[in-house]
């Protein structure tokens, strides 16, 4: 894995790409359930079969929780602290796997056959892109638990087995009774 400042240059690439795919997603999604909604399924750009309203509803959950883990990880970019880390996983693991639900009715929408408009495949190939650049996302964003130097801190450097810790030590509280 990229280690210390590679590592958030790549995972600040990543937030970028996520953010463009799925707001894509987003929008063909959004498009092709109005058409499915409105009864235009022999629209020449949507097409379908008995899973594609599955898909399409999977695929817009996919693209909002998607977008909002983006900016939660922007915001642990910029923290760059376990504690963050541990807001922005969460989010980052549920965008997972609702894509990776939206894209296991990709795979059902391609073996039942049948006419498949462009936009439709563009939607199946940028919920596939999404997957990938997710899980990829997920991976740099835990490059600290395989090397202290890349992550935002996973040890306590006074536990020489490297054993992870629940908490940091807060600097602040010192500074207050010092004060006092």
């Amino acid at each position: 894995m990229a280690s210390g400042k590679a590592c958030r240059d790549l995972m600040g690439l990543l937030l970028g790409v996520n953010f463009v795919v799925y707001l894509v997603v987003l929008g063909l999604a959004s498009w092709s359930l109005d058409k499915y909604i409105d009864g235009e399924q022999n629209h020449p750009h949507l097409g379908g079969n008995p899973s594609t309203s599955f898909m399409l509803l999977f695929a817009l959950m996919a693209g909002v929780v998607g977008i909002c883990s983006v900016f939660v990880g922007i915001m642990h970019l910029r923290a760059w602290r376990s504690d963050s880390l541990a807001g922005a996983s969460p989010l980052a693991l549920i965008s997972w796997a609702i894509t990776a639900l939206a894209f296991g009715f990709v795979c059902k929408e391609i073996i039942l056959g049948g006419h498949r408009g462009k936009r439709l495949r563009i939607l199946q190939a940028f919920i596939v892109i999404s997957l990938l650049s997710q899980l990829l996302y997920l991976g740099v964003s835990h490059a600290g638990m395989f090397d202290s130097g890349s992550g935002p801190g996973y040890r306590n450097s006074n536990n020489p087995g490297g054993i992870a810790t629940a908490h940091e030590t807060d600097k602040s509280d010192d500074i207050t009774e010092t004060i006092s």
